[in-house]
């Protein structure tokens, strides 16, 4: 009998079975693209840049989101019942308040950002507070704190490092071969030739279908 909590571990295990496709994905272009240039440096160079944008994203992702979101962090005082309902739902969850953040757009929305729940933030904007009843606006900051319980931020940087290095790989091959390098290609012929320049236009846009794809299962998640 299907309830929430077996669709929340479907959804667990759906995610770290594409989790572990991509992995492959990326080891296999990986080493197509090693062959077909005959060269393993670049690969390391792609790996090494993704993944130091990726610690930098990490660890400064919520201050950059907030700041150009435009952001304002909100007290106890300036929001009392905002702020006990945060509360309340945090204490069901079993999670820190995380610290409140109000945009000044008419725009319903709401999202979640931190690197952990021990430093984790909230922003929801005005039309939210306002065209919401408080029955609603709870279920919205349920979701978001399930964001932050289920460590899909945490999850969300390992995709995207993933992304990354599919990206840089991608973006040096094409950049290699157009400019002449790779000592496979006089080995190979013109069909290796092609083949690594359709995989290096297709792989980011199969890295991207990827990507949408686990996010959507952590989305479920976090409603279930």
């Amino acid at each position: 009998m299907a309830t929430i909590y077996t669709h929340a571990e479907s959804n667990i295990r759906k995610t770290w079975l594409l989790m572990f496709f991509f992995v492959v994905f990326i080891v296999f272009i990986g080493w197509l693209f090693s062959y077909l240039l005959g060269n393993q440096i670049f690969l390391f160079i792609a790996i090494g840049l993704a993944f130091f944008q990726s610690f930098l994203s990490y660890w400064y992702s919520d201050k950059i989101v907030l700041a150009m979101s435009g952001a304002k962090p909100i007290k106890k005082k300036d929001n009392p019942e905002l702020y006990r309902l945060v509360e309340n739902l945090c204490i069901a969850a079993g999670l820190p308040l995380p610290k409140i953040y109000i945009l000044e757009e008419l725009q319903p929305n709401a999202f979640a950002t931190g690197r952990d729940k021990n430093h984790a933030a909230i922003a929801l904007t005005r039309g939210l507070l306002e065209k919401l009843e408080k029955p609603e606006l709870e279920g919205v900051i349920a979701h978001e704190l399930s964001h932050i319980g289920n460590k899909d931020m945490l999850l969300q940087t390992v995709i995207v490092v993933l992304a990354g290095v599919v990206a840089l790989l991608s973006n040096f091959f094409l950049r290699i071969s157009f400019w002449g390098g790779g000592e496979r290609r006089e080995e190979g012929g013109g069909f290796l030739a092609i083949t690594g320049i359709f995989a290096a236009l297709l792989a980011p846009l199969a890295a991207s279908l990827v990507q949408l794809a686990i996010s959507r299962k952590r989305e479920f998640l976090a409603d279930a």
